[in-house]
């Protein structure tokens, strides 16, 4: 007889709800038992289940997409609505399917399927499926009903945050109609800002970005409407333009030589109503100390955010020892790191080409295909997005060698022998208008190490999936190499990667001053499982705990609350909410980025108001919008001794740290490079290379939209007028370049009578064209000239910082200022060439 079992076991018996019970009940657990960790987070939850918003924060690698599934099921064991589970990219979506599969949790991955509606199984799909404006679970005023949904799970969030900004930027490419209307209804708003920035964009200069004034754009909005409506169903619009159609008015417009972007201050996320109504919203992330992201992009609710869910104890992070070679000896550059890796993947620890030790794979992540190419020789595989998938297949079924991953930071697990040396090669920069405009107003604010850190600790996670692998870890540059060592970087990691951190910056102590052989023993002790790194290791993390509250700035609070009362046309009272965060800023930067996003508003009631923020804003942030009138030039004055100005420059930059010293140096010279897509990076580099070498150091143009882009005070009787073309991609100095320096000169001359006024361009080449004339005494920093600079500097910095370390001391700046032939007697004939030659 075959048994009917439907009718054994099938009643009387409630559908199971707590998410341990659910998976205990599995006919195919893959484990006896949930994780410590994993249990105590489903239990936390679920006594909070009811909360609208939850953030779930464990370690990378600590389960959290099994816990997001088990929330997912309990919600629909209760009947409380559908399920759907948002992964970042179609990667990870079908990473999570093929997770829930081995539970034997129902899963689909079709919006449509009538599992999903008739509540029977999670929807498993991209955030960007739900967030779009053709969304098929339906957009305010498209006239279909929204789908009604129990829960969200957020994976990964902060991660799918960025496909969330994306769906809310309209852009509008070259040589659409739309772009050539637009740029010729603020062409004259935008030259009153930036003649510089505006032949730039002409010219086709990729980091070139400027944001059309938010009173012009406000003003002529009708025009604008007129100008985007008729192209709102064309590819190109139809999924952004219902998102951001009813705040149009509101949006800031950038323009770079890519094309016109579009975007509100922050998501209209409640156009997506299927998103802001679900009952139960769940954001699972990685251990990462702020928050408001979630709060500006999501709407969530900052109060219920503050309140994480954790696991009790952080110690089930694996195990990392994390080096920054660079801060180990300055002498140490990328290419013998490269070659290091290499070797290792072969199994040559000590590099003397004989193969003495276990071969591994050594995952190499970096933010550009420029940067890949600097792998080539080494690399055995090279896998961007599209081929991702595939590569970490290869990676996990055995040994590859050298594996270069192109700007993929997060959503891949690499455990156990997948990747045991993991090499962090720079971090993504801002790629569209927005940020690049953002990221340039708040160079060296607080405010901007929060993203470049939760980037990093992304990164670091690749390796370590659960307590029981390890990883070597190995930060390539300078600025990675700060932020191991910097208190003000450091407060921004996660306890456990603190903890770790910490400790192997012991060892990093031990090492300092040697070379590449120390590191190599040092990387061996974690690859071998040395007992006594393993011990020490464990016991760093044995005692550390999460931290259950959430971090969330009271300005993320504010710009969420200031555009929901915009939206419903209540500026004065957008702009009082503003205020009150203003009021409590310390950071000059953020403040004056603020009082711009105030102004915008202000602008709706009180232009005359509005125009007197705007000058506020643009006093604390010289990068920002200048307002209608103007801004009054400020007459630059030379220090009175530059080594006095050098030294109180280290000091209140660096304290007693000898080794930050040298690290922040050589960041500052790593961003003075020959690299189209980095100008504005090596604009701001080198107003503070200025700064370190003691001269009175500003960037014209960027204060007041003209002038030169950098202005070195010399002395009380001169000036180098500097303008920066690091970007250039020709052998020879075009007209329209001297053009600009000769009127760079010009107002210099204008704004500081009786001064004398150097004309320099940073070039990689003497060479004038025919058609240019050059200005009267121009001096050139060619390439060979900049080599030389920034071994001077950098010889200058490893001096100061050498022994008893001086550069707090007038006496011994000035010395080896003298040295170096950086002091401003000298620096000119050493690092610019005078014989230039016309073509």
């Amino acid at each position: 007889m075959t048994l009917d079992w439907s009718k054994i076991g099938a009643n009387g018996h409630e559908p199971l709800l707590r998410p341990r019970d659910i998976y205990a009940a599995l006919p195919h657990r893959p484990w006896p038992y949930l994780r410590q960790e994993q249990g105590e987070v489903l239990e936390k939850w679920y006594l909070r289940k009811d909360d609208r918003d939850i953030v779930i924060k464990q370690n990378t690698g600590g389960g959290k997409t099994v816990a997001g599934l088990l929330i997912a099921q309990s919600t629909l064991n209760e009947g409380v609505g559908r399920a759907v589970y948002l992964a970042p990219d179609t990667y990870l979506a079908t990473r999570v399917r093929q997770e829930a599969s081995r539970l034997g949790l129902p899963v689909v991955n079709d919006p449509d399927d009538p599992d999903f509606h008739g509540r029977q199984a999670i929807l498993v799909t991209t955030f960007q499926t739900l967030v779009n404006g053709k969304s098929r679970f339906g957009v305010t005023g498209d006239g279909r009903e929204p789908l009604d949904l129990g829960v969200v799970i957020v994976d990964d969030a902060h991660a799918a945050l960025a496909t969330t900004e994306d769906q809310f930027r309209l852009k509008v490419p070259p040589g659409h109609d739309a772009h050539n209307a637009l740029l010729d209804l603020f062409a004259d708003d935008l030259k009153q800002q930036s003649i510089k920035a505006w032949e730039d964009i002409q010219y086709g200069d990729y980091t070139a970005a400027q944001r059309i004034p938010s009173w012009a754009w406000a003003t002529k909005i009708s025009q604008v409407m007129s100008i985007l409506y008729p192209h709102r169903l064309e590819d190109a619009f139809k999924f952004e333009w219902p998102l951001i159609a009813d705040v149009l008015h509101l949006c800031a417009a950038t323009v770079t030589s890519r094309g016109i972007e579009i975007r509100p201050p922050v998501p209209s996320i409640s156009k997506i109503p299927s998103f802001t109504n679900a009952r139960r919203r769940v954001y699972l992330t990685a251990t990462l100390a702020d928050d408001s992201i979630l709060v500006t992009d999501l709407d969530a609710n900052p109060a219920l955010l503050s309140r994480a869910v954790t696991p009790g104890s952080a110690a089930d992070l694996g195990d990392r020892m994390i080096l920054a070679p660079i801060a180990l000896n300055s002498s140490l550059d990328p290419e013998a790191i490269r070659m290091l890796a290499k070797q290792f993947s072969l199994g040559d620890r000590n590099g003397d080409g004989f193969v003495d030790s276990r071969s591994v794979n050594v995952v190499v992540l970096v933010p550009s295909a420029k940067v890949a190419r600097t792998w080539e020789r080494f690399a055995d595989r090279t896998f961007n997005v599209k081929t991702l998938e595939a590569g970490v297949a290869e990676l996990r079924a055995g040994h590859v060698g050298v594996v270069v991953l192109i700007n993929k930071y997060d959503g891949v697990d690499l455990p156990k022998k997948a990747c045991e040396l993991l090499i962090i090669d720079g971090i993504p920069e801002p790629m569209d208008g927005v940020e690049q405009r953002e990221a340039a107003a708040l160079a060296n604010s607080p405010t901007r190490r929060i993203r470049e850190v939760q980037r990093i600790e992304q990164g670091m996670g690749r390796g370590v999936r659960d307590s029981d692998d390890h990883c070597a870890v190995l930060l390539v540059g300078s600025k990675l190499a700060m932020a191991t060592r910097d208190p003000d970087w450091k407060k921004l990691f996660s306890p456990a990667t603190r903890a770790q951190l910490d400790l192997s910056n012991q060892v990093a102590v031990q090492l300092k001053g040697q070379g590449l052989d120390a590191v190599r023993s040092a990387l061996t002790a974690c690859l071998d499982r040395d007992p006594n790194w393993v011990e020490r290791s464990r016991r760093a993390l044995a005692e550390i705990r999460y931290v259950d509250t959430g971090t969330i700035r009271p300005e993320a609070i504010a710009i969420r609350a200031a555009f929901d009362l915009a939206s419903a046309g209540q500026y004065s009272a957008a702009a009082d909410e503003i205020q009150r965060a203003i009021n409590g800023i310390e950071d000059t930067l953020l403040r004056g980025l603020l009082r711009e996003q105030k102004a915008s508003y202000l602008h709706h009631v009180n232009p005359q108001l509005a125009q007197q923020q705007q000058g506020l804003a643009v006093q604390e942030n010289g990068a920002l919008l200048k307002p209608m009138v103007g801004v009054t030039t400020v007459r630059v004055q030379a220090v009175v001794a530059q080594a006095q100005a050098a030294a109180a420059f280290l000091t209140a930059e660096y304290g007693t740290d000898g080794v930050q010293l040298v690290l922040g140096i050589n960041a500052t010279l790593a961003d003075i490079e020959w690299d189209e897509d980095r100008t504005p990076q090596a604009e701001a580099a080198w107003e503070r290379l200025g700064s370190h070498l003691g001269f009175t150091s500003t960037r014209p143009e960027k204060l007041y939209g003209k002038g030169p882009d950098n202005l070195w005070a010399l002395a009380g009787d001169r000036h180098a007028v500097i303008e920066m073309k690091t970007g250039c991609t020709t052998d020879m100095i075009a007209k329209k370049d001297v053009d600009q320096l000769g009127g760079s000169v010009r107002w210099d001359q204008d704004n500081h009578p009786g001064i004398t006024s150097i004309p320099i361009m940073v070039h990689p080449s003497r060479i004038v064209n025919h058609q240019g004339t050059p200005v009267p005494g121009m001096r050139v920093i060619t390439a060979a000239k900049l080599d030389e600079l920034k071994a001077a500097v950098r010889s200058f910095a490893v001096a100061l910082a050498d022994g008893q370390g001086r550069w707090y001391d007038e006496q011994g700046v000035s010395v080896q200022l003298t040295q170096a032939r950086l002091t401003a007697g000298k620096f000119l004939n050493s690092f610019t060439e005078v014989n230039l030659v016309e073509s």
